[in-house]
């Protein structure tokens, strides 16, 4: 009896410190029966690589669990000079979700969405989920922040975490219609090639380019290198059933969804 009472507490004690990292990167029965696949093990960078490259960027590495840039590559295409990563895959409709944290103050990243390999870089050929430390930017252009349409399409509230927090991002891409969600609130959505997408793209830097003119139905899921250390975690997608109709939402800037 006295080696069961004193062996109780010491597993416990095991438990109780079990690394938080091993918590995440996995995939729930629910999720399983649903169909998300997991790209990110928590462990290796396999299923990724650079943009327009067959290897990942020395800037990029795993630690405790999560994806982390780390620094950029030298001579790079990124946004920051440094060097994007794409998923091997491609996909077209699907329901993504990941997490993210910024660790420099001023952080800036995003997450580009059906991203091509067939020009300069990656933001030019898909629209982006902006990634920011909005606190460090207090004057920025609100279509440039956490949670937009990269510079067309703002969020309706400001719903993102401190530097330093994790934010939970989700991102639903069904035909041409896109949304975004952020810690459990519905941002914007648009549809892709309508009247209203082309009039944005008309008046933003993006209106020479191919892929804002004719947007993409298929492409890579892209995570951006800006000159910051971002990590992510729980990277996973859910591929969804191509429609035949395309859907047309508005959204009201007045409301916003609690994610169910």
């Amino acid at each position: 009896m006295i080696t069961m009472v004193n062996a109780m507490p010491m597993v416990l004690v095991l438990l109780a410190v079990a690394p938080e990292a091993e918590q995440h990167n996995r995939l729930t029965d629910e999720e399983k029966k649903a169909g998300w696949l997991l790209l990110f093990d928590g462990k290796t960078t396999e299923g990724w690589r650079g943009y327009k490259s067959d290897k990942m960027p020395p800037g990029w590495t795993v630690i405790d669990g999560a994806l982390v840039r780390v620094s950029g590559g030298a001579g790079g295409k990124g946004a920051g000079g440094g060097d994007d990563v794409i998923t091997i895959k491609q996909f077209d409709n699907f329901e993504f979700k990941l997490e993210w944290k910024i660790v420099d103050r001023g952080g800036n990243s995003g997450v580009i969405l059906r991203a091509s390999e067939n020009a300069v870089t990656s933001w030019h050929t898909g629209p982006e989920m902006q990634i920011l430390d909005n606190a460090a930017h207090p004057s920025r252009d609100q279509r440039q922040l956490a949670g937009a349409c990269y510079g067309l399409y703002s969020p309706v509230k400001d719903v993102s975490r401190p530097r330093g927090q994790w934010n939970a991002a989700r991102v639903v891409a069904d035909d041409p219609h896109i949304e975004h969600w952020l810690n459990g609130v519905k941002l914007l959505e648009y549809d892709l090639g309508s009247d209203d997408w082309k009039a944005r793209v008309a008046n933003s830097k993006f209106k020479n380019m191919q892929h804002f003119k004719k947007p993409p139905t298929k492409g890579h899921i892209c995570l951006q290198d800006h000159t910051a250390r971002i990590e992510y975690r729980n990277i996973k997608i859910r591929p969804l059933r191509r429609k035949t109709q395309p859907r047309t939402v508005e959204i009201s800037r007045e409301r916003n969804s609690a994610e169910p």
